[in-house]
Formats: structure tokens, sequence, C-alpha cells
């Protein structure tokens, strides 16, 4: 009877553990189904736990092949979290209220040097993306629409639109913050790259690396207004506040490209050392504007523009293959992202010279800086 008795418990406590553990089963199972599984599904990571920070900048780097976002303390020149991103973050722009950093996403391939693409393999359309980062929380919201292999871009100055180079396509997708979509798709040239708005707001400029072009569209009509030539393989642009100027990188001709905005034309070419050896890249403004600073990748030197003379006065060597380049708010510092080195060089601009290179994870790209 006792036996029996114990039996009978035994199966009952049986019975108990298996009508608890189907319901959770069962609810595991449901969370697993909702999952969106679409290509632009929002994704988050969770929040990087960094120092309070009261005062000061901080330094935000895209690495390219590692995936991730580094951040660097501008005043220990530490890196102090490092963030995942999703596949090949390269672009980086804040929000007009510095709360927000866009990246830029891709499931495209990188192509090196000499190797043929055709032979790389097939995109992955499901990784593009720009991933929406929250500055106070450190941490990845989601990632919106940001067309086919979106490489750079830029925000409109009320923050509610991404101007983006879609790079396979040759074209420029106009990205609404709000809703997260494509609403936009303008024809330019063949391989867009780099993105910006003038300070008005109402015209952004495209480069075409293929065409030696820059294109001009008006943010309000969404529509191409003009396409003129810069240069061979020209990278990015940068403004004078003014609106009335501009500069544009020319990779292969070893120059950057004095732009006029009023007649939308090409000025004259500044040379920056040898086609070929000097490469420019990523453009930088000092704060007063007074100084233009220009990466030149293989040349692995920083050239230095007076905007008055609009003549290269000064260069400098900071690593290899600088790209992604920012000056700190009190124009005192520089720093460029060196993606084969896996390094971020610090520049004292007193004296020129490259005081500490910070190692980051893999491929930096570019530097967004943000001050509180």
């Amino acid at each position: 009877m006792s036996a029996h008795f114990q039996f009978k418990g035994g199966l009952i406590a049986l019975h108990k553990s298996v009508c608890l553990l189907i319901p959770c089963c069962l609810a595991l199972f449901a969370v697993g189904c909702s999952k969106d599984t679409s290509s632009n599904a929002p994704s988050a990571t969770p929040a990087a736990a960094v120092p309070e920070w009261t005062s000061g900048y901080r330094v935000y780097v895209t690495n390219e092949t590692s995936g991730d976002l580094s951040i660097i303390d501008g005043s220990t020149l530490e890196v102090i979290a490092t963030v995942p991103l999703g596949k090949r973050p390269r672009g980086i722009h804040a929000s007009p209220d510095r709360r927000t950093i866009y990246v830029a996403l891709s499931g495209s391939p990188p192509a090196p040097p000499g190797v043929d693409e055709s032979t790389l393999p097939p995109p992955d359309k499901s990784a593009d993306g720009i991933g929406v980062f929250d500055v106070a929380q450190n941490k990845l919201l989601r990632v919106i629409e940001g067309g086919s292999d979106p490489e750079n871009f830029d925000v409109s100055r009320d923050g509610n639109m991404l101007f983006v180079s879609n790079e396979d396509v040759s074209a420029i997708g106009f990205i609404e913050v709000a809703t997260g979509k494509l609403i936009q798709t303008i024809a330019v040239g063949g391989e867009p790259e780099g993105v910006t708005l003038a300070p008005n707001g109402k015209l952004v400029y495209s480069t075409s690396e293929n065409d030696g072009t820059v294109s001009v569209i008006d943010t309000a009509a969404r529509r191409l207004l003009k396409t003129f030539k810069v240069g061979r393989r020209p990278r990015n642009i940068v403004f004078l506040p003014d609106g009335s100027r501009a500069y544009v990188s020319a990779e292969n001709d070893g120059t950057v490209v004095l732009m006029d905005t009023v007649k939308n034309e090409m000025t004259k070419a500044i040379p920056l050392g040898a086609p070929g050896e000097s490469k420019p890249m990523g453009l930088a403004l000092s704060p007063d504007a007074g100084k233009l600073y220009v990466t030149t990748g293989r040349g692995r030197r920083v050239f230095v523009v007076d905007t008055a003379t609009n003549q290269a006065t000064s260069s400098f060597e900071v690593g290899q293959r600088p790209w992604g380049i920012a000056v700190s708010p009190d124009g005192r510092t520089l720093f460029t992202a060196n993606g084969p080195a896996n390094d971020v060089s610090v520049v004292d601009l007193a004296s020129q010279t490259v005081t500490k290179k910070i190692k980051v994870t893999g491929g930096p790209w570019g530097v967004q800086i943000i001050g509180r």
C-alpha cells in the first residue's frame, strides 16, 4: 500500500511538471514566431556601460570590417565602449540636436584593391540600412531603410530627412526618419559616395566616383538640377559656413577642388602631392573655417589648406591610409581613422604631430565628434 502510494505520488508530480512545462514551451515558441524577419526589421543592442558624461566631447568611430562603433573619451583619449552595429558601417553623421547618430550599414562585401568585383560573394541586402544610435543611452535603437548599398549621407536641417548615396544603383535616396522609409530615389552619376547638404538646406550635393562629377539636387522639389565635372574619382564635399564655396576631394587627381556654389561649377584644383601617391579622401574644416584638413589615403598624410588663399600650406604624416577625419570643438585636436592599421590618430594641431594612436576593433572608416 505504501509503495503504491509513492508510485502514484510520483506520477502526480510528473504530471504537474509536464503541465507547467508545456505552457512555457508554447510561450517561447510564440515569441520566436512573432519576430520580424523582414529585411528592414528594427534591431537593437544593449546599452553600453560607459562613465557618466557631463562635459568635454566624445569621438565616435565606425569600424567597417568588425561591424561596430568605437566610443572614445575626448579627455582621456581612451576607448570607453564598443557597440555592435551591423555589417560594414561606414558613413556617420549626427542629428541637428546631437542626440542621435546615424550610421550607414551595407551588406555589399568590400572589394580590396586589385580584386575583380565579379568574384566577390553576393551582397546581403537584408543588412542594408541606416543604424539609429541613441547618444544618451549608448545603444543602437533600430535600423531603418537606407536604400541599396548605402555608403554615405547627410541629414536635413530639421532632422526629418536623410539623403543617402546608394552606390550600386547610382542614386540618392530620400529617407524619412519618422517612418524609416525610402520615399524618393533620384538617379545621379555612377558610384555616388559623398553627400553633403548646402548650409541653406535647399540643395544637396553628391559626388560620382565613376563619372568624376557632382550632382546638385533640389531637396524640396526632389529633382536633379545640374551635374558638372570636378575631377577624377571625387570623394567628399565640405561647404564654408556661408555656403558661397565648397571643396571636393578628387582622389585620382591628387587635388582638392574649389567649387563655386552659386554657379555650381568647378573653380580651380588645388594640388596636394603627386597624383597616385597622394589620394585625397576625407575633409574637415577648423571651427573658424579658416583651415581645411584633407586626408590622403595611401599617401599617409593630412594636408592643410588655407581657405582664404586656397593654397596648401603644410602637411604631416598621420598613419596608414587615413580616411575619416574630424576636428575637436576647440580646434586643437584632429582625429583620423586609419583603416588597415585599426587605429585612430590623435594630432595636436599646434605642433601638427601625432601624440597618440588609439587602437580600435577593425577597419575604422568614419569619425563623428559630439560635445557636451
